[in-house]
């Protein structure tokens, strides 16, 4: 792609960890990006690495059709990585309903494809997590579960990331995505970046749900076969 046809770039939750370095990755590559962040604390640093910022809380519907009210007719893609609860202790959790909002808003606009970081065990993933881990994470994974359910009942280009557990560590380069359901394992926020925007770049990825993990913290049994972009 040369610089005039890469596609504009809107990247949700975007002030810290995974999608922070999705901006940060999608920029070096030369991408148009839009971030959208709760609050400004990091405003400066998106706009630093050349993003346009967009203040909204997930949480109000209103505010994320506004958001992407200004695509108008140009195509886009749409990456997602909010989750956790609200900023108060009754508010939802954004892993479904800010998500839905943001699945909603895209739909009558022209997105090419929309991309929702998830986790290793949502849905059939869930053989990849022993038991006490599960209950631990359900309010989290049933929230992302009905994420990825309205994202593939929307009619939306998709794809799904379900990641490991997040390491805060340097990129190993060694992430790989698969379509094994029992995939687990643990991967770096950089290197599960990258992958998202190398799904992004590939048709191969649209409509697939992927988990990921560092090829050398697999915990799978058996072993995984990498899926090829």
């Amino acid at each position: 792609m040369t610089p005039s046809t890469l596609p504009n770039c809107f990247v949700a939750g975007a002030s810290r960890g995974v999608g922070f370095e999705v901006v940060k990755g999608l920029r070096a590559h030369g991408y148009p990006v839009t971030a959208l962040i709760r609050t400004d604390d990091t405003r400066s640093h998106l706009e630093a690495l050349g993003a346009q910022v967009q203040l909204g809380d997930a949480l109000d519907a209103a505010q994320m059709t506004a958001a992407l009210q200004g695509f108008g007719d140009t195509p886009f893609v749409l990456v997602t990585t909010i989750g956790g609860k609200g900023m108060t202790r009754d508010e939802p959790r954004s892993d479904y309903l800010g998500n839905r909002h943001l699945i909603d808003a895209a739909k009558p606009l022209r997105c090419e494809r929309f991309l929702l970081v998830s986790s290793i065990g949502v849905r059939e993933s869930a053989i990849a997590l022993p038991a006490p881990v599960l209950d631990t994470l359900r309010p989290a994974l049933l929230a992302k579960a009905k994420a990825e359910e309205h994202l593939m009942a929307s009619g939306l280009p998709f794809t799904i990331v379900r990641p490991g557990g997040l390491l805060n560590e340097p990129a190993s380069g060694h992430g790989l995505l698969t379509a094994a359901v029992w995939a687990a394992g643990s991967i770096s926020r950089l290197d599960v970046a990258d992958l998202v925007i190398q799904c992004l770049r590939s048709e191969r990825a649209t409509n697939q749900v992927l988990s990921a993990i560092d090829r050398d913290r697999s915990r799978s049994e058996p072993p995984v076969e990498p899926w090829l972009l």
